[in-house]
C-alpha cells in the first residue's frame, strides 16, 4: 500500500482518537461547571457548619478565586513540561478529595484552605481542557470550544438540582458533595488510558496567518473586560440562592431550582451561540449580551418582591452572559494573535473577577441588605460596557500581505 493509502486508512483511526480525547475534555468541562455552581446552594449550610456569618463565609469566594488565579499562573504552565493527561488526572483526584473534605470541615480557616486548593486544581484543569482542545483540533477548534461551554453549563445546571434533592433526602450537604465527587475518579482513569495529544503551541488567525503582533493595550482591555464579566457570573451564580432565601422567595428546594434555572438558561444560550457567532460579529453579540443582562437585573431590582420577576430576571441573566467568554476570545483573535502568554493573562483576569465582586457582595449583604447584590452587579455591568466600548474602538491591525486583512470585530 502506498503512502497516500496508508494515510487514508489511518485517518479514521486518528479521527476516532481525536473525538475520544475531546469527549474526555468535555468531562473536564462538566467538573468545572460543578465547581462554579456548587458553592451558591450550599453557602448557608457551610455558614452554619463553621458558625460563620454570611460576611465571613463569603470569604470562600475570595479563596476559591485566589486559588484559581494562582493555578492559572503557576500550575497551568506544567502542560508544556509533563504528560498532559497525567496532570489532568491528578487534578481530578485532588478535586474529588477536596469535595469530600468540604462538607466535613468545621473550621472556616481550614475550609478556606480547602477552597483555595480546589480553585487551584480547577484552574489547572480549565487551562488543560482549553489547551488540549487547541492541540487536538488545531485550526478547527472554534466549534469544539463552544461546545465545551455547553458541557460546562450542563455541569453547573444539574449541580443545584442534585444538591437540592439530596438535601431533602438527607437533611444536609455531605452526601451532595460526595455524590458529585464520585464520577471524577472514573474520568481520571479514562484520561490515563488515552494517549496525550502532540504539543502544538502555534496559534493562528482564522485565515491561517499570524494576525500581527500582540498589542498590550488590547490585552489589558480584554483582561479587564473578562474580570468584570466573571464578577457578574460568579456574583449572580454564587449569591442568587442566598438572595432569594433571605427575601423569602420560596422554600430551599424551590430556590435550588431557581439556581438550576440560571444554569439551564446559560446552557441553552451556549448551544445557540455557535450559529449566532457565524452570522454576527463579536461586538454585536457582546453588546446584546450586556443589554440583555442589564435588563434582567433591572427586572429583579424594580420588582424586588415578586418571585415571578426573580425567575424572569434569573433566566434572562443566564441567557445573556453565557456567550460572553468565548465571544470575547473570538473578538481578541480578530485583533491580535492570542498566544499562550496572552491566554494566561485572560485567565488571571477571570480568576480575579470571580474573587472581587462576590466577596464585596458578602461584606455588604447583611449590613445593607440583599438588594446590594443587584446594585453591585449593575455597577459592574456598566463598567464592563465602558471597557467594551474602548475595546471595540481599537481597530484590528492588518496581518501580513499574504494573509489579507482580518475581518473586523
Amino acid at each position: 500500500m502506498n503512502q497516500s493509502g496508508l494515510a487514508a486508512a489511518g485517518r479514521p483511526r486518528e479521527r476516532t482518537l481525536e473525538l475520544t480525547q475531546t469527549a474526555a475534555y468535555y468531562g473536564g468541562y462538566v467538573v468545572i461547571g460543578i465547581f462554579a455552581a456548587s458553592l451558591g446552594p450550599t453557602l448557608p449550610a457551610l455558614a452554619d457548619q463553621t458558625n460563620s456569618p454570611l460576611s465571613g463565609i463569603s470569604f470562600l469566594f475570595t479563596t476559591r478565586s485566589l486559588g484559581y488565579l494562582l493555578g492559572s499562573v503557576v500550575l497551568g504552565r506544567l502542560y508544556d513540561r509533563v504528560p498532559a493527561h497525567r496532570l489532568m488526572a491528578g487534578m481530578l483526584v485532588l478535586i474529588a478529595a477536596l469535595m469530600v473534605a468540604t462538607p466535613v470541615t468545621t473550621s472556616l480557616v481550614l475550609l478556606a484552605l480547602v477552597q483555595l486548593l480546589w480553585g487551584a486544581a480547577i484552574s489547572t484543569l480549565d487551562v488543560g481542557v482549553n489547551t488540549l482542545l487547541l492541540w487536538v483540533h488545531r485550526g478547527h477548534s472554534g466549534p469544539y470550544m463552544t461546545a465545551g461551554h455547553v458541557f460546562f453549563g450542563a455541569g453547573a445546571l444539574f449541580t443545584p438540582v442534585v444538591v437540592g434533592q439530596i438535601m431533602v433526602l438527607t437533611g444536609g450537604i455531605t452526601w451532595a458533595y460526595w455524590a458529585l465527587a464520585l464520577p471524577l475518579l472514573p474520568l481520571a482513569a479514562f484520561l490515563l488510558r488515552l494517549p496525550n495529544p502532540p504539543r502544538r503551541v502555534e496559534l493562528h488567525s482564522e485565515g491561517g496567518e499570524a494576525s500581527g503582533q500582540v498589542r498590550p493595550l488590547l490585552v489589558i482591555l480584554t483582561t479587564l473586560f473578562l474580570f468584570l464579566y466573571v464578577g457578574i457570573e460568579s456574583g449572580f451564580g454564587g449569591w442568587i440562592y442566598t438572595y432569594a432565601t433571605t427575601l423569602g422567595m420560596g422554600s430551599e428546594t424551590t430556590i435550588a431550582y431557581l439556581n438550576a434555572a440560571f444554569w439551564t438558561a446559560f446552557t441553552v444560550a451556549c448551544v445557540i451561540a455557535t450559529p449566532l457567532a457565524m452570522r454576527f460579529r463579536p461586538r454585536y453579540i457582546l453588546w446584546a449580551d450586556i443589554l440583555g443582562c442589564l435588563l434582567s437585573l433591572l427586572i429583579i431590582l424594580v420588582w424586588s418582591s415578586s418571585p415571578t420577576a426573580l425567575w424572569i430576571g434569573t433566566i434572562g441573566a443566564g441567557l445573556s452572559i453565557a456567550s460572553v467568554f468565548p465571544v470575547t476570545l473570538a473578538l481578541a483573535e480578530r485583533r491580535m494573535p492570542v498566544t499562550s502568554a496572552v491566554t494566561s493573562w485572560f485567565f488571571v483576569g477571570a480568576g480575579a473577577g470571580g474573587m472581587v465582586l462576590p466577596w464585596l457582595i458578602g461584606q455588604l449583604f447583611e449590613s445593607i441588605g440583599p438588594l446590594v447584590a443587584m446594585y453591585g452587579m449593575i455597577v459592574d455591568l456598566l463598567l464592563a460596557a465602558v471597557v467594551l466600548a474602548l475595546l471595540v474602538s481599537r481597530k484590528p491591525r492588518p496581518g501580513p500581505p499574504a494573509g489579507g486583512t482580518p475581518a473586523g470585530g
